[in-house]
């Protein structure tokens, strides 16, 4: 089994042929490990590629972040930070494939980075605009897994559909891993840090998250609550149950849930015109 993980982790990880921003990233990342580099420099380099500054700019004008006034990337820099920007920019060309081959997954992780934030903003925790990313990234997994392992997302499908599981489910039968550890797998490869890396690996077990625990939680509830709303598509059509570790880590109580979903009612239909907006202007640039 692990021989099997192994393999399927070489093949998953295999850089060359995954989809990345090479030259723009590799650039952007020894920048930002230098504390003499200035967010200028940074956002110069981004803004030297057009199409990925358009998609990094519609996404922080986005529901999920509530900024609607970030004009050029270095505005972008300073009100979201440097790691939400570089995790745009390095999911920007995965996410166009999320686009054109799942609508679906496309919308469901816009609606969690929006329900990430709503809960962040509503439980005081700070950076908001990490937490509302790792909800963006968190089923980045999945996508790899589609791009990856095509066969096996055939028998996946039909675990999910004949033996009603849940998708983490039918991975870990198939697969011997699961689209969480693999997008855990991916954030490092990226070298995203691990407030980002820890809710992507771990929101679907949040006993394993140990720095990041709370954030790790926030995804977890968020997803939850998108997958109860039917918005997008995770990939099976079951909604689980709240881990009682995020009730406990995040303080949650019934009052506070109610709150968090009323406000996200209103939110998700913002979502679902922002997400038509940008398939519309992604079609007109191509």
């Amino acid at each position: 089994m692990d021989e099997r993980r192994s393999d399927l982790k070489r093949i998953i990880m295999d850089t060359k042929t995954l989809p990345t921003l090479p030259g723009v990233i590799t650039k952007l990342n020894s920048l930002s490990e230098n504390d003499k580099a200035s967010v200028q420099e940074m956002a110069r380099i981004v803004a030297s590629d057009q199409v990925l500054s358009a998609r990094i700019l519609r996404l922080a004008n986005s529901p999920s972040y509530g900024f609607y006034r970030v004009s050029t990337i270095s505005n972008a820099m300073i009100l979201l930070g440097v790691n939400v920007v570089k995790s745009l920019a390095l999911s920007s060309s995965i996410f166009e494939i999320m686009e054109k081959n799942s609508i679906g997954l496309w919308e469901h992780s816009l609606g969690v980075a929006t329900a990430a934030n709503i809960t962040a903003k509503k439980l005081g925790i700070p950076e908001v605009e990490e937490i509302a990313t790792a909800g963006l990234l968190h089923d980045i997994g999945k996508v790899i897994i589609g791009l990856k392992c095509t066969d096996e997302m055939l028998d996946i499908r039909h675990a999910i559909e004949t033996d009603e599981l849940y998708i983490l489910e039918a991975e870990r039968q198939i697969l011997d891993t699961d689209h969480a550890e693999v997008g855990g797998w991916l954030a490092k490869s990226w070298y995203l840090p691990d407030k980002l890396s820890e809710p992507i690996s771990f929101h679907h077990n949040l006993i394993k998250s140990d720095s990041h625990r709370v954030k790790a939680a926030v995804v977890h509830f968020a997803d939850v609550l998108i997958k109860a709303s039917a918005f997008g598509d995770s990939g099976d059509p079951y909604v689980p149950m709240i881990d009682p570790l995020a009730w406990e880590v995040l303080k949650l109580d019934e009052k506070l849930v109610e709150d968090i979903v009323a406000e996200l009612e209103d939110k998700l239909i913002e979502v679902k015109n922002f997400s038509l907006e940008m398939q519309i202007a992604d079609a007109t640039e191509a």
